[in-house]
């Protein structure tokens, strides 16, 4: 399956889990990498070139930190200026029909705090319904998260860990090994790597 990393981070030098999540994406003929603060540091983006790049992919992964319970700024200016109505959503508007997209995160918070009962009073699924529904608007089949939750206080055994979940998470998409009915019915995308061990 063709995949399209979008990753969005303005302070990648700062974030030892990011770095460390990034070392381990596989170097695959069918996964490309798409740094948009290294690629558009003025944030003057290609319209046409991202267009083209969602053209030829068929799953998107928005990889991104958790910031204010939402991306950071240059990632939502890609979804305001890219996904155009006409070519993404709306009439004649089906250029990522069928596509699949989920987003993979990072959050400072530990995942009781992404409770009702948490600090934070919402989960995290909750706080990427926008993300839901651009993508179910643009006709895109919304997967569940990818997270990484406490990195503040991250064991690096627990680091490990996630970062060996999310390549093999990347492995089982580039072979096509995902269950999409099953996924569906996941919170995080995480377990997906847990399930496929059993």
């Amino acid at each position: 399956m063709k995949t399209l990393i979008l990753f969005a981070h303005p302070r990648l030098e700062k974030s030892k889990i990011n770095k460390a999540l990034l070392a381990r994406i596989p170097k695959h003929k069918d996964l490309v990498f798409h740094d948009l603060y290294e690629a558009y540091p003025d944030f003057n983006i290609d319209i046409d070139r991202e267009k083209e790049l969602l053209t030829e992919h068929d799953m998107i992964i928005w990889q991104h930190p958790f910031y204010w319970y939402s991306c950071p700024p240059l990632l939502k200016q890609w979804i305001d200026l890219v996904l155009e109505f006409g070519w993404a959503y709306g009439p004649g508007g089906n250029a990522l029909n069928g596509k699949k997209i989920f987003n993979s995160i990072t959050t400072g918070g530990a995942s009781d705090a992404y409770q009702h009962e948490g600090r934070n009073r919402f989960t995290v699924n909750e706080f990427l319904a926008p993300f839901d529904q651009t993508a179910t608007l643009c006709k895109m089949q919304y997967l569940p998260p990818f997270a990484v939750q406490g990195t503040h206080r991250l064991s690096d055994e627990h680091l490990q860990q996630a970062v060996e979940q999310y390549e093999q998470l990347l492995h089982m998409i580039l072979n096509d090994q995902l269950d999409m009915e099953k996924i569906a019915g996941l919170k995080l995308m995480n377990h997906a790597f847990e399930t496929s061990k059993h």
